[in-house]
C-alpha cells in the first residue's frame, strides 16, 4: 500500500500542519537559525501576557512585525491542494498549529486552529474582535478602554478548549492521519498522531527534519518541500481515480 492508495481509500483523513507548512509561503518560524523569529526577537519574553501589560511597546512592535510579514505572504500550492482535496472529499479535517489563516484563504473550511489566528485582534477586556491590520495603523485600544491584542495563544495561556476537543475527536475518528511540516515537539499537538494510531489510523509524516514519532509512522518523507510532495500525490490520485 502507498500513501496515494491510503488517501484514496480513507473515509476520514485528518491533516495536522505545523510551521514547515508556513515557511514554504515565506513566513519565518520561531526557531530556524538566522531566519526564525528568535534571530530578531525573543518570543518567550514578548509573546506573553506580561509583555502585553508591562512591555507594551516591545509587544506591539513584535506583533506589528508579524502581521506585516503575514500580509506580504500568501498560501502556496500545498494549501490550495488541501482545500481542493477537502472539496473532493479526500480530506475531512485540517488541524493546524499555525496562526496565519492560509488554509482558510486557500479555501479550506474545516480548519481547527489550535493556537488561534493572527488575522484578528481582540479586546482583552470585552472580547470584541477586529481585523489585525488595525494594529498596523496604531489602533491599540478598544472603544471600551480595554487593550487590543492579537487573537493568538500567548505563552502561558491555555489553548482554546473547543479547538482541543475538536482536534481530539478528529484524531479518534481518523483512519489516515497526515502530519505536514510539524516537528511534533509541542504538546498537545504532538499527541494527536498517537491518538490516531491507537484508534487504528495509518500515520504519514512529511517533515523536512526527522521527528520523534517517525518510528511509529507507516510512511515518512524527509528533505522534501510539502507543496511538491502534495502535487505528486495529487497527480498519482488522478491516475488511481481519473
Amino acid at each position: 500500500m502507498t500513501i496515494t492508495s491510503w488517501l484514496a481509500a480513507s473515509r476520514h483523513t485528518v491533516v495536522l500542519t505545523g510551521a514547515g507548512m508556513s515557511t514554504e509561503s515565506g513566513l519565518p518560524d520561531f526557531r530556524s537559525p538566522r531566519t526564525g523569529l528568535w534571530a530578531r526577537f525573543n518570543p518567550s519574553e514578548l509573546a506573553t501576557i506580561d509583555a502585553l501589560y508591562h512591555r507594551r511597546e516591545s509587544f506591539v512592535e513584535f506583533y506589528q512585525y508579524r502581521i506585516r510579514t503575514l500580509q506580504q505572504c500568501q498560501p502556496h500550492d500545498g494549501h490550495r491542494l488541501l482545500a481542493d482535496w477537502e472539496r473532493r472529499g479526500i480530506v475531512q479535517t485540517i488541524v493546524t498549529q499555525n496562526v496565519d489563516g492560509f488554509h482558510q484563504e486557500a479555501g479550506s473550511r474545516r480548519v481547527i486552529e489550535l493556537h488561534g489566528s493572527l488575522r484578528t485582534v481582540h479586546c482583552q477586556r470585552c472580547g470584541e474582535s477586529k481585523p489585525s491590520f488595525v494594529y498596523l495603523h496604531g489602533v491599540l485600544t478598544c472603544e471600551c478602554g480595554g487593550v487590543l491584542r492579537p487573537s493568538v495563544v500567548l505563552f502561558g495561556e491555555p489553548l482554546p478548549e473547543k479547538a482541543i476537543d475538536q482536534a481530539w475527536e478528529a484524531a479518534r475518528q481518523a483512519d489516515l492521519f497526515v502530519v505536514l511540516g510539524s516537528s511534533l515537539q509541542v504538546s498537545p499537538a504532538n499527541q494527536l498522531p498517537l491518538v490516531a494510531k491507537r484508534s487504528g489510523a495509518k500515520l504519514v509524516i512529511i517533515n523536512w527534519e526527522p521527528t520523534e514519532l517517525d518510528d511509529l509512522a507507516d510512511a515518512v518523507i524527509h528533505q522534501r518541500k510539502i507543496g511538491e510532495v502534495l502535487n505528486e500525490l495529487n497527480e498519482q490520485l488522478a491516475e488511481v481515480d481519473p
